[in-house]
């Protein structure tokens, strides 16, 4: 039975972490790539990553650029929720995907994320991404 409940988490967190997969890539000029080799699935935006998603932990995470404040108070908030793994640990939270973020919560973290970097780019790069 253990057995059991332990495979159908793994399938569940795969499930969630190809759906959070295609909404990152779904995100206008977005690109998804590997340059820190297969185990990190980086999306940038206009060149400027704005998440990174684990691809051989069990369960996966993401990391995404956070505010300061908000990031402190979900590390503080939520369990799988910590400072930036290899990142800026003030600008940057690291998710668990294993279902202790509420999916919409989820979601619109990595709308932040990208929000803030595409806030930050290039006047021409900003008016480049708004024709895509």
């Amino acid at each position: 039975m253990r057995d059991l409940q332990s495979s159908l988490l793994i399938k569940i967190n795969h499930m969630k972490k190809i759906k959070l997969e295609a909404f990152l890539g779904s995100l206008g000029g977005t690109e998804g790539s590997y340059p820190f080799g297969p185990d990190a699935y980086v999306f940038k935006v206009m060149g400027k990553m704005f998440a990174l998603v684990s691809q051989n932990d069990s369960p996966a995470r993401v990391t995404l650029k956070c505010n300061p404040s908000d990031a402190q108070a979900l590390v503080e908030q939520f369990e799988s929720i910590i400072p930036g793994y290899y990142m800026n640990k003030k600008h940057w939270i690291t998710i668990s995907l294993e279902g202790g973020v509420p999916d919409g919560l989820l979601m619109d973290l990595v709308e932040g994320s990208y929000k803030l970097i595409a806030g930050k780019l290039k006047k021409a790069d900003k008016l480049e991404l708004e024709q895509l």
